[in-house]
């Protein structure tokens, strides 16, 4: 599977843990940057990352920023994205279950490196499983045609 992903400069070194871990998962990961720990907008690269997911460049991808908010504000924003925050493995696998989350966000000051790779194991690991959820996520994306003209 095709992961993107991305973060702010306070998230560099959970970024570097989370994406070899997907690696060693076997996942193929393109990298978005943050490259280093210069500042930069956080909504630049949640943009840039949640285009190339609306697009189906990457099937999913994990945005990390210093709370993981403003990550997932700016990602919702694109059409055809539904990104979750997520800082325990419950909500990551619901994310994914009950919501179609194809974008995890987390905080790098919120959770440490060994519950960030199990927060992302789990959401990988987890399918939407459609039944009564199925309803609930047409009409997210009725909303969002409502709202901004467009969706998938």
């Amino acid at each position: 599977m095709s992961i993107g992903i991305g973060c702010d400069e306070a998230a560099f070194e959970l970024k570097e843990v989370v994406k070899a871990h997907l690696q060693a998962l076997g996942q193929e990961v393109e990298d978005y940057g943050v490259h280093n720990t210069d500042p930069v907008l956080y909504p630049d690269i949640a943009a840039t990352v949640a285009k190339a997911v609306a697009a189906g460049r990457h099937a999913r991808a994990v945005l990390i920023c210093g709370t993981g908010i403003g990550m997932s504000i700016t990602a919702n924003k694109v059409p055809g994205v539904r990104a979750a925050q997520a800082h325990d493995t419950y909500s990551a696998e619901r994310a994914r279950k009950s919501n179609d989350a194809q974008i995890l966000c987390m905080g790098a000051r919120v959770v440490g490196p060994e519950l960030a790779k199990s927060i992302v194991t789990a959401w990988l690991n987890s399918e939407f499983q459609g039944g009564g959820s199925t309803a609930k996520v047409e009409r997210i994306k009725a909303y969002e045609r409502e709202f901004m003209g467009t969706g998938s």
